[in-house]
């Protein structure tokens, strides 16, 4: 019987991984259209948690991708990094709500050139971060999240998305992971006690790497302590690096706002 039991096992294991690998990452997220009170509307996949307790709040990820998943199609978006937060052992250790929001083609999560070695961060948010902070309150008020615990995390243009975020609203989010992106270095006090775990390629050419250089010595040069990580010798694409296994859901739903206060 126990000879029996271990020959199941081992053909049942890699038939669920398999099940998890043909399955389209996008029958995960339901396909959703966020429409503002002034007919402004942004395209997004919503993923609720693989189980509920009645009476249980939880986390949410807001998750922003980068130039090139820009569009109005809601599944191109899921192209990159976000296959992290559908893998089973994600779900079961980690049930949380994410939204992923789609950027339209002709904008940009941050108003701003992405290969300056620096950049201020712009007066007002954007047209389309405007829609997603709008998004996520209204998200917030419909279902039982857990508002100590709502995280941020993003890639290339949407590290810019991260970053700006953090910097208006430094007491919303209870933690950021943003990837390849840039901030405002002036606001580095504003992010002094937020939880925060940088990714940058050590040979970035497109988003140069000073940028995520600058703003961590400039937290840290204001008393916080956030995480970085740099890839030796690797470019741009390094969320496949950042999101490649489950260092980052470990750590950041493990922070909670009220504990960074």
């Amino acid at each position: 019987m126990k000879k029996h039991f271990i020959i199941t096992l081992l053909l049942v294991l890699p038939l669920a991984g398999f099940i998890f690998c043909s399955t389209p990452i996008s029958q995960y997220f339901e396909k959703r259209i966020f429409v503002d009170p002034k007919g402004g509307k942004l395209p997004y996949r919503f993923l609720q948690p693989l189980k509920m307790e009645k009476g249980r709040k939880y986390p949410l990820v807001l998750f922003l991708h980068g130039a090139g998943e820009r569009g109005n199609d809601d599944s191109i978006q899921l192209r990159n990094g976000v296959q992290l937060f559908v893998k089973p052992e994600v779900r079961e250790q980690f049930p949380c709500y994410m939204l992923v929001p789609q950027c339209p083609s002709d904008l940009k999560w941050v108003d701003t050139d992405w290969h300056l070695d620096k950049h201020l961060m712009p007066d007002t948010l954007s047209f389309p971060l405007r829609l997603v902070v709008a998004l996520l309150n209204k998200t917030i008020r419909e279902y039982p999240i857990d508002t100590t615990r709502i995280y941020l995390t993003g890639i290339s243009m949407g590290g810019f998305g991260v970053w700006d975020l953090l910097q208006r609203f430094p007491n919303k989010f209870a933690a950021a992971a943003p990837v390849c992106g840039g901030a405002d270095e002036t606001k580095a006090e504003l992010l002094k006690n937020i939880p925060i775990w940088d990714f940058h390629g050590g040979n970035d050419k497109l988003v140069k790497t000073i940028r995520s250089r600058n703003i961590i010595a400039a937290i840290r040069a204001a008393g916080g302590h956030p995480i970085y990580t740099e890839y030796a010798g690797m470019g741009h694409h390094c969320w496949d690096s950042a999101y490649g296994d489950l260092k980052i859901p470990k750590w950041m739903f493990a922070q909670h706002l009220n504990a960074n206060k």
